[in-house]
């Protein structure tokens, strides 16, 4: 709930997480930040890559992901975790399967549209591309739903992700996510939870 301070506002007015402080120059969307990241430190190449249709492509992804692996992951995570934890009755069966089906249909279009036959998205590097798709993929793993069991060429992407990441590091970035379906009540500030009680039962 410390996004939700008058604190943290002066650093993002939308009073949400990621946002970026660097001296007086702030910044939120996870996507800019990152691509300010990129350029501010010169990272190797493969991460944004300067060939204008490798960049292209880390582009394509990161425009296509927001409404589709990202807002379909995160639904079903808030689906399945969340609104039990907020509402205090269980999940209809039916909600479940409505949010899962929506998420194995953007599944399919990442692997057809944008993984095909590469090692990574760009090519035969990582980018930023797979860096975000596996983060968001990851949520509804968090949730108990392991999207990549009967899926072969998205398990063996995740493989060559988390190796060029670091094991030890990926494992580390998703701590908390992958804990997450142990979340209580009252871990969450009161504040918090009437917020996304508020967002979870207009849908």
């Amino acid at each position: 709930g410390q996004h939700r301070t008058e604190e943290f506002r002066k650093v993002n007015v939308l009073m949400k997480v990621p946002a970026l402080r660097d001296g007086s120059f702030t910044l939120a969307e996870s996507i800019a930040i990152l691509l300010y990241l990129a350029r501010k430190f010169k990272t190797p190449d493969h991460w944004y890559p300067s060939d204008l249709q490798k960049r292209a492509r880390v582009d394509e992804y990161l425009s296509w992901q927001h409404v589709n692996i990202r807002g379909k992951g995160s639904k079903l995570f808030l689906t399945k975790v969340l609104l039990p934890l907020l509402t205090g009755q269980p999940l209809p069966p039916e909600k479940l399967e409505g949010v899962t089906e929506e998420l194995n249909v953007v599944l399919k279009q990442f692997e057809e549209k944008f993984l095909q036959d590469k090692p990574f998205i760009a090519g035969s590097e990582i980018s930023l591309a797979d860096l975000v798709a596996l983060v968001e993929l990851m949520q509804p793993v968090g949730a108990g739903y392991d999207l990549f069991e009967e899926r072969p060429k998205l398990a063996a992407w995740r493989r060559r992700v988390e190796e060029a990441v670091g094991k030890q590091l990926f494992q580390e970035a998703h701590e908390g996510i992958l804990t997450a379906k142990n979340l209580t009540a009252d871990k969450i500030a009161p504040e918090l939870l009437e917020h996304f009680k508020h967002q979870l039962l207009k849908q």
